[in-house]
């Protein structure tokens, strides 16, 4: 019996095929023609009682014993061999080894369910060793993330206590400080928001809301910092685009994604957002004149901790984006980017929306 596999494959359901029983039943029927031959063999050479005993008995018991040991070898190859194997390696994987790899019994068209138990075995090996990897960079990363900060207000504490410090070195190692308290302050807040949605800790709350009045009112909050840059800022945003969703998540992605753009684009630069809606989906782009990114960035950009640009660690965690996405999947969004080194990047996100535009007027 064969029943499809996930990869389209059909999978046998039994290691031993009908061919093998048909195999047993051919020859034990050639075994008893054989033993009718003795039989008649003894009565016509008229051998007596004794031997046409013991000659039966000694000819069953070599078929008996070649059958078993026939049974025994192919039981050997085909359940114990494998199981050791397996049962070898799942002991390695025990004592945290994760590079163990056990070869499929059998190619592709020929699967059966032992093959699909060891590929399956393979694949969540797999997974705890690049859950293993990302634990060991997890913490890495967040040692090195916390480590900067603590540096920077210890170093400035100590100025701090020494004698004949001006007001000017006062007040600049009191900004520092301050600096890198919200930094940490950042980072902590970013690992525990994380951690909760990954978890599925923090669940999205939908509601009926403007995102049009909420995009305007983010990008607002960041009027100083581009007035700052000399950077021109330009939205083309609908009036008023009602959507369901999670309202406080959602500001989370937009503040992200804003405050990326601003802090890698250079100043006298353009930062742009842009909406537009349909009966079904909105989409929200957020481009930038910055640095860009290149191929190899743009393959990690939302890994946490990741910051490709390193002139900029300093403003920020690599926690960002992470928290972007993840916030998009639990809201059925999505997020895609576009990027060329030198010229700028654009974040498209694109979100479901419940209600009609005739709806909503």
């Amino acid at each position: 019996m064969k029943k499809p596999a996930s990869g389209g494959h059909a999978v046998r359901q039994s290691r031993f095929p009908v061919s093998l029983f048909v195999v047993f039943w051919v020859t034990l029927l050639l075994m008893s023609g054989i033993h009718m031959g003795l039989l008649i063999l003894a009565n016509e050479e008229q051998w007596n009682n004794l031997v046409q005993t013991i000659i039966p008995m000694v000819y069953w018991a070599s078929v008996a014993l070649v059958l078993t040991l026939y049974t025994r070898w192919r039981v050997q190859r085909t359940y114990e061999e494998p199981m050791q194997e397996l049962a070898k390696a799942t002991a390695s994987v025990a004592r945290g080894d994760f590079s163990v790899y056990v070869p499929p019994l059998h190619t592709m068209d020929k699967l059966d369910y032992l093959d699909v138990m060891i590929t399956d075995f393979n694949k969540m090996v797999e997974e705890l060793g690049s859950i293993e990897t990302l634990k060991t960079d997890f913490f890495s990363n967040v040692s090195h993330e916390i480590k900067t900060p603590l540096a920077v207000i210890h170093n400035n504490a100590e100025l701090l206590g020494c004698a004949g410090i001006t007001d000017a070195e006062r007040q600049e190692c009191t900004e520092n400080i301050q600096h890198a308290t919200r930094r940490l302050s950042n980072l902590i807040m970013n690992m525990l928001k994380l951690n909760k949605l990954e978890k599925q800790v923090i669940q999205p709350v939908p509601q009926l809301y403007d995102v049009s009045a909420q995009i305007c009112a983010c990008a607002l909050q960041f009027e100083d910092m581009w007035d700052k840059k000399n950077i021109t800022f330009e939205a083309d945003i609908e009036d008023r685009v009602m959507i369901e969703a999670d309202e406080g998540l959602l500001e989370l992605v937009w503040t992200n994604l804003l405050s990326n753009a601003i802090k890698f684009t250079p100043a006298g630069g353009t930062v742009r957002i842009s909406q537009t809606a349909d009966t079904e989906r909105i989409s929200v782009s957020v481009s930038d004149t910055g640095c860009g990114m290149d191929g190899k960035t743009l393959k990690h950009i939302f890994e946490k901790f990741y910051q490709g640009d390193s002139s900029h660690t300093t403003e920020g965690n690599g926690l960002g984006l992470a928290l972007v996405q993840r916030i998009l999947q639990l809201c059925d969004g999505t997020i895609t980017v576009e990027s060329i080194p030198g010229k700028g990047s654009v974040f498209t996100v694109t979100l479901p929306v419940s209600l009609t535009r005739e709806e909503e007027e």
